[in-house]
């Protein structure tokens, strides 16, 4: 009886073991296939790569999504506003991704805050001045420029005697992007920045785009070393794109080239922000409607004012 009574237990035991087999070989299947999913839209993101932006150089290239591509840019600008080196930028840019993935998070080790977790109880501002990219920028500049020989030292280091971080070696890890990234929005590698992004299905105004130009570049803007206007697109724009707004913001950077390149990269970085459909300078245009391999550099184009960073936002 007892011998029976264990044979019909084991046989139950493998038929629960049969029936339970089938659907975990299912889940797994299909964890598989969601996790070569998600590996896929990590490595190439949507089918035409929509919401992120690529910089290249130095033999490689780095994605990023474009909320940090725009952290990036307003990094990028507030160096080039203050006429520093582009080493700064490659400086602040490492800095940033490390200490918060070049995000302006409101949470950190201890009290820290903001794109470079900087602390107000160390005398880095209060916690909302902190939290405004700009400032905490120029905070992080200021400490930069004191440090004797940043332009030409280590990254690393520098950024470690700015930040003082318990982990003074981890900012190495981001120094080849940081250097792609500021080459490309201080203007010193051309048309390097693009954005390959959705349609915008809104209508949405030029003057937005100025007030963060004047915002991201005041002492440019204040000195004249940069204005900006608008004008009729179809005056000023070398082609007019589907959809595109009546009017362009008109960006003069004075025959400075590299700003002018700054500013271009800069306004296809703000371009998920702001609308931004089209961007021309010296005969390239970056078009946010093109996909394929056209989208993955700058294009070419004649006429518009192709002295002038020509910035066009959704007309719909």
């Amino acid at each position: 009886m007892a011998a029976r009574a264990r044979r019909r237990t084991r046989r139950r035991e493998r038929s629960v073991a049969r029936h339970l087999a089938v659907p975990l070989v299912m889940v797994l299947l299909f964890a598989g296939i969601a996790g070569g999913s998600y590996v896929a839209l990590q490595r190439y993101g949507s089918p035409a790569h929509e919401g992120t932006c690529v910089a290249t150089g130095l033999g490689t290239s780095h994605r990023y999504s474009t909320d940090r591509v725009s952290n990036a840019a307003l990094i990028s600008a507030v160096a080039v506003d203050r006429e520093l080196p582009p080493r700064a930028a490659s400086i602040a840019l490492a800095t940033a991704y490390q200490e918060s993935q070049l995000q302006n998070i409101d949470y950190g080790d201890r009290d820290s805050l903001g794109l470079f977790q900087q602390r107000p109880s160390q005398g880095w501002g209060t916690e909302e001045q902190i939290q405004d990219p700009v400032f905490s920028t120029n905070a992080f500049y200021d400490a930069l420029v004191t440090i004797p020989g940043y332009r030409n030292a280590d990254i690393n280091d520098v950024a470690q005697q700015v930040q003082r971080s318990g982990h003074p070696e981890a900012y190495r890890d981001h120094e080849t992007e940081g250097r792609l990234y500021a080459s490309a929005l201080t203007g010193q590698s051309g048309p390097n920045l693009v954005c390959t992004l959705g349609a915008v299905g809104a209508t949405v105004s030029p003057e937005q785009v100025r007030a963060e130009l004047e915002r991201q570049f005041p002492r440019s803007v204040e000195s004249g070393r940069l204005s900006a206007g608008l004008d009729a697109a179809s005056s000023t724009a070398p082609q007019l794109p589907e959809h595109a707004g009546a009017m362009a913001l008109v960006i003069d950077p004075g025959g400075d080239d590299a700003l002018g390149w700054a500013v271009a990269n800069w306004a296809v970085a703000r371009a998920a922000d702001d609308g931004v459909v089209q961007v021309s300078y010296q005969g390239r245009v970056w078009d946010r409607s093109v996909r394929g391999e056209e989208a993955g550099s700058w294009g070419t184009a004649e006429g518009g004012s192709a002295e002038r960073v020509v910035v066009l936002v959704s007309g719909r």
